[in-house]
């Protein structure tokens, strides 16, 4: 009967949005709107995480959610970063609209290993059972986050810093193999999930939250990528604490 019950549908319902939102954002950076495609990444996140919210209030876990999750995460904060540094590294080399890797720029298909270590790291992650209250290598969102706070840099007053980056065919392409490494790497990346407030439990994400809202107040939106970067620095230095 519980297949009957509506209510028990709402999470794979959120993440079948998550899915739409992460399409249209591709659609969105195809036709040459990377602001919005980075902000429908953004709302696609936001709906990854009401899924799984709304999965533990209803208590209506099932294998077709975790797959849905999966396929969802893979389009929204696989693929879709994955066309965003696709159009920043066109136009780092100087392509015009009307070329493109059809015409023999094979160096554009290199933003899309980020697409496959995330579609690696999804498979992982649904394989291992360790992977409860945190993360073993960079979670797929917090990528595409990172991708997404580029766009978002060099759209802000702060561009110019965000251009020194961006403008580099060399360093988009260092910046994907190791975004795809992290993803796959061993290091404990914790969870922003509070289970207590004990501080000897928790210092990892109090200290993110106090520096994200500092970074926040002093750089606006382009605060996302740096406090992605915070996220990641936090799990490395914590990493050999870590009891094993």
């Amino acid at each position: 009967m519980s297949t009957l019950n509506p209510v028990k549908h709402i999470p794979n319902t959120l993440t079948l949005i998550n899915l739409f939102i992460g399409c249209l954002s591709i659609v969105s950076a195809f036709e040459g709107d990377l602001l919005l495609a980075s902000y429908l990444i953004l709302l696609a996140a936001v709906f990854d995480y009401l899924d799984g919210f709304a999965a533990r209030l209803l208590k209506a876990y099932s294998p077709l959610g975790k797959e849905l999750d999966s396929l969802s995460d893979l389009v929204s904060f696989g693929v879709a970063p994955s066309v965003l540094l696709f159009h920043l590294l066109k136009d780092s080399l100087g392509i015009s609209a009307s070329e493109g890797f059809t015409t023999g720029h094979v160096l554009l298909a290199i933003p899309f290993i980020v697409a496959v270590f995330s579609a690696l790291r999804l498979a992982i992650f649904n394989l291992d059972t360790q992977q409860t209250n945190s993360f073993i290598g960079l979670p797929t969102p917090a990528n595409a986050i990172f991708i997404v706070g580029l766009v978002l840099g060099l759209n802000s007053p702060f561009g110019a810093w965000f251009e020194v980056l961006t403008s580099s065919s060399t360093a988009i392409i260092v910046m994907v193999l190791v975004l795809s490494a992290l993803l796959v790497s061993p290091i404990p990346m914790f969870s922003l999930k509070f289970k207590s407030f004990n501080i000897k439990e928790t210092w990892q994400q109090q200290l993110l939250i106090v520096l994200a809202l500092i970074t926040i107040f002093a750089l606006g939106r382009a605060s996302v990528a740096p406090v992605i970067l915070l996220y990641i620095l936090i799990s490395v230095i914590s990493w050999p604490f870590k009891v094993r």
